[in-house]
């Protein structure tokens, strides 16, 4: 919404990149390994001096070539461990996790072949031993890299963007109340706690992400509006979390709208995330049952050398002005403060979530033109440069015009409408997955953005800019708002606390 975060599928107008600074509070160990794991010497991202002809060489000295030597079959950048595995003969460095392949560490190599985004792979393939499983490979830093579960914030809010997420809602059972909720979310913080550490889940764990590391996993908790009668909490439920307005778009589903409960699930490996989906709900038992549930997706994290903005379904840059933790006043508008506010105190230092399920018509979208396309969102499709001129970061001139003294960009452009300073300063932070559920029988695509918006407020975050784009968004033609959710999410759990628990226990 609003240039910085746009409740629809456009140009995003909001991205604090692909990776996200680390949270106030929660340190992020991003590419420290998990426990009782060993980190490669490589990132698995983009390593600065590493080059193709470097990964030929090091393919090269292992006594293959590049073209089908020994590279390691999977990349760092979208696998949660090196796919490649010693050649036979090889001798294993004991403790160490780096065999030595022809005078090269296999260390080396998997650093090499991330770094240069598959190169090696790409130039002909990993071929005979390459392919085979990997025994004592290192994880990848994707693969390594923890997000921690304590901290001032929950996580999963200010961390950059996941490839994998999974999206549910639940209702508690009938006759469940305050104690059984409070057991749950003590259940569930402590699953959170360990999935994230990348540890198993428990006793009847299901050992899907066995062999896997914590992935930047992230595991969110909130509570929907009817939680609060469900268990006698009527009185702590915040002003703001009352029912979102009506918007003329909106062709909401209700069976797949709100809920009791919500989970947010995030992390860099598909296994990894439904992992803890189903942790999740075992872990509901007999306390809470699905109300709905919805899976998405992002670019990998090291799938492209220079990371940038990530693109919708669309084919949009998606989140050019999200707001920053970097910004002086990032936590007033996305965390609810401590202290002199009218939020209950259970929510101090929470965020407030709204989700959204919003369908791209992509076969509409995709018969205009590429400038027809552009003047709907205000942006260039290239590079998310705003017609005015410039690059993705330029500030967008509204007063310019072009030779016959239009508006250069259109008064309906979604980048104009969403604009802070066209909504009072309105501003939210933007976390979406795209999804995409499977082809109509009439070959329309199920597809388009789960929209995850945080703010200290959605009155004064959300509501007004989605009242502006109701009224005359050039994009509201090509997207269809289907589902929708409000949840209150509080403040992240201190060591032996659960998420929570200031409201179950208060």
């Amino acid at each position: 919404m609003a240039e910085q975060s746009i409740p629809v599928a456009g140009t995003g107008e909001g991205d604090s990149g692909e990776r996200g600074a680390p949270k106030e509070g929660a340190s992020s160990k991003r590419g420290a390994p998990a426990k009782g794991r060993t980190s490669p010497a490589g990132t698995g991202t983009s390593q600065a001096g590493t080059t193709a002809a470097d990964a030929s060489a090091a393919a090269t000295a292992a006594g293959g070539s590049a073209a089908g030597g020994s590279a390691a079959a999977g990349s760092a950048a979208g696998s949660s461990s090196a796919a490649g595995s010693a050649k036979p003969g090889a001798s294993e460095a004991t403790g160490s996790g780096a065999a030595r392949t022809g005078g090269i560490s296999r260390r080396t190599l998997l650093g090499t072949a991330g770094a240069t985004g598959l190169v090696l792979g790409a130039t002909g393939g990993a071929v005979g031993y390459a392919a085979a499983p990997a025994g004592a490979t290192p994880l990848t830093s994707v693969g390594s890299d923890e997000v921690m579960f304590h901290g001032k914030h929950q996580p999963g809010i200010t961390e950059g963007l996941q490839a994998r997420g999974h999206l549910v809602a639940f209702d508690l059972a009938a006759g469940a109340g305050r104690k059984e909720a409070a057991a749950l979310l003590r259940r569930w913080s402590e699953t959170a706690r360990r999935l994230m550490a990348g540890e198993a889940a428990g006793s009847t764990d299901t050992d899907v992400a066995r062999d896997a590391g914590p992935s930047s996993l992230t595991l969110t908790f909130g509570f929907g509006h009817s939680f609060f009668s469900r268990t006698g909490l009527e009185k702590q439920r915040p002003v703001a979390l009352d029912p979102l307005p009506d918007f003329s778009s909106d062709q909401i589903d209700k069976a797949r709208s709100n809920g009791d409960l919500w989970v947010q699930i995030g992390a860099d490996d598909s296994l990894v995330a439904f992992h803890a989906l189903r942790a999740v709900q075992k872990d509901a038992g007999s306390a809470a049952k699905v109300r709905w549930q919805m899976n998405g997706f992002n670019r990998t994290p090291g799938a492209t050398a220079h990371p940038m903005t990530a693109r919708n379904l669309m084919g949009q840059l998606d989140g050019t002005r999200n707001p920053k933790p970097s910004e002086s006043d990032f936590d007033e508008r996305i965390f609810v403060p401590a202290s002199t506010s009218k939020d209950p105190s259970w929510m101090a230092n929470g965020s407030y979530a709204v989700v959204r399920r919003i369908r791209m018509l992509l076969n509409d979208w995709e018969k205009l033109t590429l400038g027809s396309q552009e003047a709907v969102i205000g942006r260039r499709k290239a590079n998310g440069a705003a017609l005015s001129g410039g690059t993705e970061t330029t500030p967008m001139d509204l007063e310019k015009t072009d030779a016959n003294g239009d508006l250069v960009v259109p008064i309906n452009a979604h980048a104009r409408i969403t604009r802070p300073d066209q909504n009072g300063g309105a501003a939210i932070l933007r976390r979406p997955f795209s999804f995409h559920d499977g082809i109509d029988t009439d070959g329309v695509p199920d597809a388009g953005l789960l929209f995850v918006c945080w703010q200290a407020d959605p009155l004064r975050g959300f509501v007004p800019v989605q009242r502006k784009l109701d009224r005359g968004d050039a994009l509201s033609q090509y997207i269809r708002h289907e589902s929708s959710g409000l949840f209150a999410v509080p403040g992240g759990a201190a060591e032996g606390e659960y998420v929570g628990q200031g409201l179950l226990e208060g």
